[in-house]
């Protein structure tokens, strides 16, 4: 079942049993997934891949985290609680994240394999992690784990 099937049956679920915390957020999780079909079209694609609609829930929470910390210094606990929430029930449909150790453990593989030894190999690590991990590393804990690394 793909990963937009998955969502649309969540909320349909959630609007029947009358869930007030998780139908908003996933109203509008379906409609940034319409929109973003329909600024697709224009380029010829039809359907959003699953791959894409993962990049799209990273984005929706990357987001909610930058409000969190507008919320938390302004002081606004009721926002933030919002917020929060949004935040579990987008993630509930993204891939588990790795630790921090497996996310080390795996840039240390990646660096022996291509003989990385400088900050100038960043960007070759980089690359060859986003095409094999791309849904299961938080990317700014591998910038900060690559950067402690290769000094």
């Amino acid at each position: 079942m793909s990963l937009k099937k998955q969502i649309e049956d969540k909320l349909n679920s959630a609007l029947k049993a009358k869930d007030k915390n998780t139908y908003p957020t996933l109203r509008l999780i379906v409609s940034a997934i319409k929109d973003a079909e329909i600024a697709g079209r224009s380029k010829g694609n039809k359907e959003l891949k699953d791959s894409d609609i993962v990049s799209l829930l990273k984005k929706m929470i990357k987001q909610r985290n930058e409000s969190c910390q507008v919320y938390k210094k302004a002081g606004r606990n009721e926002l933030l609680e919002n917020e929060t929430k949004e935040i579990e029930v987008i993630n509930n449909f993204l891939p588990k994240q790795l630790s921090e150790e497996e996310t080390k453990k795996i840039c240390e593989e990646t660096i022996k394999s291509l003989g990385a030894s400088s900050m100038k190999d960043m960007g070759k690590i980089m690359g060859t992690l986003k095409s094999k991990h791309s849904d299961s590393l938080d990317f700014s804990k591998v910038s900060i784990i690559l950067k402690g690394l290769l000094k």
